[in-house]
């Protein structure tokens, strides 16, 4: 049996587990970091890579953002590809400013894992975490089990950072939580190509066999997505019929085809966008996707994620270092404001962009795309959104 105590314990080594436990450190709160994944596995994750102005600058002043401004891709603007033709929507011109970071999620976990083992910290790896007692009581207890031996953690606080079918929010009884969820009728089809990006920005496109989205991960490598019918599997899209659909729903009159490569990743992930409140159960605080999930067509999960964790990090240090639990108790509702502007973005940009079977529908898609286009306060308000929600 491993016993350990500790002030904080984290659930789950993502963007918003290391990031807590970065936070936390640098304040002198000692906590553990548990992760049913190998590290291999996390560092090599790939999932979101767009992080709102707000955030990256954030994640400069903790220390975290040396190697973002390095090698992020900073964009100035998106386009929106829709009726065949090419669209530019100014972000910067639009928000004083302000530009978004391409720098992969797979990216940033790398860099928190590496500065907190180099500042002596540690991350228990390749532990499955069974159970969360104690959560009403004076203690709470993590209990786990380790690829050699048990884990027991004893703590004043746990953060469940493990994701929407983690034990953190399993741990809470159902009639404690409020769950309110949308399940939207298609999937995404993604795809990660050693190939050089088309363009230097953004490519949302809405085409009436479909959705599409081109985006990238550094100078050679391109990520992209197909709006697909929930129930297609993987063994029916062939490496040629993805770029042949690719190249159908992208193309414009004014846009050559999109460069091609060798596909080394590729999945199929359901749309569906979620909020689990209140984000507080006594001892147990949830954060990032154990509390809600967004359609990926805003670009805000992962800047949720670590919104809720600039958040939850000051909250604790006030209650652990200086007994002032004002901040923990407004915790949940401080948060919820945020994520239900985000779930409010995300939904109109993925109703926006996903041709439907309603003609109706499709008019008011074409109608709120074109208003986009040619509305500078419709731009502005995406714009503004798009770029630092979080901060607003």
């Amino acid at each position: 049996m491993k016993d350990l105590r500790t002030q904080v314990a984290i659930v789950g080594a993502g963007p918003a587990g290391l990031l807590l436990g970065h936070l936390l450190r640098q304040h002198g709160v000692d906590n553990v970091i548990v992760e049913r994944r190998s590290r291999e596995y996390v560092e090599q994750r790939v999932r979101a890579g767009v992080i709102e102005f707000g955030i990256a600058n954030f994640l400069e002043e903790v220390g975290v953002g040396q190697r973002l401004r390095r090698e992020g891709l900073t964009h100035h603007g998106v386009e929106l590809r829709f009726d065949h033709q090419t669209h530019r929507v100014a972000l910067s011109d639009l928000t004083e400013g302000k530009t978004i970071t391409v720098y992969g999620q797979q990216e940033l976990v790398k860099d928190l894992i590496a500065l907190r083992l180099g500042d002596g910290g540690e991350i228990l790896f390749d532990v499955e975490v069974s159970e969360l007692d104690g959560l009403s009581g004076p203690q709470a207890v993590v209990r786990g089990k380790g690829l050699e031996d048990e884990v027991r953690i004893e703590c004043d606080y746990v953060a469940g950072c493990d994701g929407s079918f983690g034990v953190a929010t399993r741990s809470v009884p159902a009639s404690a939580l409020r769950r309110h969820e949308r399940t939207y009728p298609f999937s995404w089809l993604g795809i990660l190509a050693q190939a050089a990006p088309t363009t230097e920005e953004l490519i949302y496109a809405r085409h009436e066999r479909g959705f599409a989205l081109y985006s990238m991960r550094s100078p050679s490598v391109s990520r992209l997505y197909l709006g697909v019918p929930p129930t297609d599997t993987l063994e029916m899209w062939s490496d040629d019929r993805i770029w042949e659909e690719l190249n159908v729903r992208l193309t414009t009159e004014e846009s050559p085809k999109v460069n091609e490569g060798p596909i080394m990743e590729r999945s199929i992930t359901a749309m569906r966008s979620v909020v689990i409140e209140p984000m507080r159960c006594g001892r147990l605080l949830l954060a990032g996707d154990a509390s809600h999930i967004v359609p990926p067509t805003g670009a805000k999960g992962m800047n949720l994620a670590l919104g809720d964790i600039r958040v939850l990090a000051s909250a604790l240090v006030a209650q652990l270092l200086e007994g002032d639990e004002r901040l923990l108790d407004a915790y949940s509702a401080t948060c919820l404001e945020r994520v239900w502007r985000a779930e409010e973005f995300s939904n109109y940009m993925t109703q926006m962009l996903h041709p439907s079977d309603d003609d109706f529908e499709n008019g008011v898609q074409r109608a709120r795309l074109r208003q986009a286009v040619t509305t500078r306060e419709a731009a502005t308000v995406l714009a503004r959104n798009y770029c630092d929600l979080n901060g607003l």
